[in-house]
């Protein structure tokens, strides 16, 4: 029953229920889409799908019940009609009825869900987990099952395929692949090792001292966690401490607050008082802090987006958050990839390519360059009123890039094309110059999320855009650009012949490049598989070149590419997809993030939707302050 799935949904007994707007946000969240079929009309089990809930309890509602327009209590029309008392009045009633025409109230104690339905909802983080474990399979195991699945299809008897001519080879196809080498990092020279030659896509930091450590001189603590109180979550920031020193960051040992534990349910007041106590305390230094670090339950549903909206927009704190599973384990390795990730929230610098430091980076080298990354994250199916957010990161600190700034816009609900892209790229082309005295001569642009049946649009439309705001800065200012789409969601697996050209999942090695056979035959495209096989079967990432003002061969574009990888902040591996395009993911799902947690709250604006979109306005979304947006806060 409904009923039923509510009570678990929201975890409360529905006999004596106060239900609050953020009960009535996941409930509906829930239901929307859902098939339901009605007991109350005996063998007659009507099917409906869910559309909404209604505004006001059952036990309040009315409709019309004629064409005079009389209108009628649902609970009288239940009891008069099929003799059914409406048990749980203080719930909304299911709207199941069609938008064009008159609603359709149903309580929902008379409801049951249809089984077998296709779940179309956003998994939680532990249903991913358990899929990707059901369904990823080693390298050797994915290639027979491709194998059989083509044998068993039985191409060459299919009348068909033998109609229109076709032959379906029963064998993959064999094609050569050219290994890259890896690029030489560069760390500190205050460490045991300057340098470092990653081997299988990855290396650690071991003897090595972070290029540009940051500064941590005013931080404090709070655990949101019940089993981490003030005490544990004390000694906890102190390992961190040490490591982050360990690393090459200047960071103080003692916080200007104690830490302390604190109820979730009072997540927003907790934060805002702490942080003007905070403020209080540095006050007669004329400074602010510069760190929250938070500890956060194991599970904790919204509760890492609230805190995320809540420092980011309107307190303006960049915060390192930490599972109690983590916390109370305090691994060496774990506290090593955190002080990663603090360090670029806090303004410093990882590492950075060798080449780049002596400006041997073929192209990038010769003139002030900027590389950008942009993705578009869309709504999940049922959700209809939210926008799609588009993400746009742009590097800031040539030559060495490995610093970039990101900035997001929301737009017309699931539009793909980035509507606002040419105030985003003046955006960052005013921080490049900020930042360098420079003005970048060259742009190199990496665009994700885009399918081969959009391509034309976005020549039309996004690289007129970035010439047109660099127009808009200058008459005279007309930098070459490189514009390459980054795609993952292709079925293309590259499995290796010889074990000596695999790694020790069975995956093809890091910086396996292909640009023949099963590539464009006139365009320019290859396949990279960047990363180092964990688990499955690795999937390359397939870039496309759609526009090169700046003359790469092949050769400089892939190595460039395949070196970028190894930049990324967060881990000390070589990832799937170049880090500016990663990173403006990341950005964008922070956003999305923003959306949900900030439920039915966000402004609507005008949108800027083409002609012969649904809909003409925009929910919009709140501002990054200014501290968290001249940092890598999405890390």
């Amino acid at each position: 029953m409904v009923t039923e799935f509510v009570s678990k949904l929201v975890g409360k007994d529905l006999n004596n229920i106060h239900l609050t707007d953020a009960d009535i946000l996941k409930i509906r969240k829930n239901l929307k889409g859902v098939k339901v079929e009605v007991t109350h009309r005996g063998n007659m089990r009507r099917r409906y799908r869910i559309s909404g809930l209604t505004a006001l309890p059952t036990r309040d509602l009315t409709f019309p019940c004629d064409e005079q327009g009389t209108m009628k209590k649902v609970v009288d029309y239940f009891r008069e009609v099929y003799s059914h008392n409406i048990r749980y009045v203080k719930l909304p009633c299911l709207d199941v009825g069609n938008n064009s025409r008159k609603p359709n109230y149903l309580p929902m104690e008379v409801c049951k869900i249809v089984k077998g339905q296709r779940y179309r909802k956003k998994l939680n983080e532990n249903q991913t987990t358990n899929l990707l474990k059901a369904t990823c399979q080693k390298p050797v195991d994915r290639e027979k099952s491709i194998l059989n699945t083509v044998r068993d299809n039985k191409y060459k008897e299919d009348i068909f395929v033998t109609e229109f001519g076709l032959t379906v080879s029963d064998q993959p196809t064999m094609i050569e692949a050219r290994l890259l080498p890896p690029p030489l990092l560069k760390y500190n020279d205050t460490g045991a090792e300057q340098e470092c030659t990653p081997r299988f896509g990855s290396w650690n930091m071991k003897d090595k001292k972070l290029v540009n450590g940051g500064q941590v001189n005013f931080w404090y603590c709070i655990s949101f966690s019940p089993q981490v109180g003030g005490n544990d979550a004390g000694w906890f920031c102190k390992k961190l401490g040490d490591m982050c020193r360990v690393s090459g960051m200047e960071f103080k040992a003692n916080p200007i607050l104690p830490p302390i534990s604190a109820q979730r349910d009072r997540l927003e007041e907790v934060l805002k008082s702490r942080y003007q106590e905070a403020v209080s305390a540095l006050s007669r230094l004329g400074k602010l802090p510069d760190l929250l670090i938070v500890v956060l339950p194991n599970n904790n549903g919204n509760l890492y987006s609230d805190l995320k909206r809540i420092c980011e927009t309107d307190i303006d704190l960049v915060t390192q958050c930490c599972l109690t599973k983590n916390v109370m384990k305090a691994s060496p390795q774990y506290l090593a990839n955190v002080a990663l990730k603090i360090n670029v929230k806090v303004g410093g610098r990882n590492t950075v390519l060798a080449d780049a430091i002596r400006r041997r980076v073929p192209i990038v080298s010769r003139k002030p360059t900027i590389i950008f990354g942009a993705d578009v994250t869309h709504p999940p199916p049922g959700e209809d009123t939210n926008p799609s957010i588009a993400a746009v990161v742009a590097s800031l600190d040539w030559p060495e890039i490995a610093t970039y700034a990101g900035t997001f816009r929301p737009q017309a609900h699931r539009q793909e094309i980035i509507s606002q892209l040419g105030e985003m790229v003046k955006e960052h082309l005013r921080s490049f110059r900020k930042k360098t005295n420079l003005e970048p001569q060259q742009i190199i642009f990496y665009r994700d999320g885009v399918s081969e049946g959009q391509f034309q649009q976005v020549l039309q439309h996004e690289i007129t855009a970035i010439k047109t705001a660099c127009k808009q800065l200058s008459d005279s200012y007309s930098p070459t650009i490189t514009f390459i789409v980054v795609q993952k969601r292709h079925h293309t697996r590259l499995f290796p012949t010889d074990n000596r050209f695999a790694d020790r999942s069975g995956n093809v090695l890091p910086g396996t490049v292909v640009d023949t056979k099963i590539c464009h035959p006139t365009e320019f495209d290859f396949y990279l598989c960047s990363h180092a096989g964990i688990q499955g079967t690795s999937r390359p990432a397939h870039y496309h070149v759609l526009w090169d003002d700046n003359g790469f061969n092949v050769d400089e574009l892939q190595q460039l590419t395949y070196n970028l990888c190894y930049t990324y902040a967060r881990c000390t591996r070589s990832v799937s997809i170049v880090p500016p395009a990663y990173y403006a993911h990341q950005i964008a799902f922070r956003a999305r993030s923003y959306l949900d947690s900030g439920s039915d709250s966000g402004s609507f604006a005008p949108g800027s939707a083409r002609s012969g979109e649904a809909s003409s306005t925009v929910k919009q979304l709140p501002a990054l302050k200014d501290n968290v947006k001249k940092v890598m806060f999405y890390c």
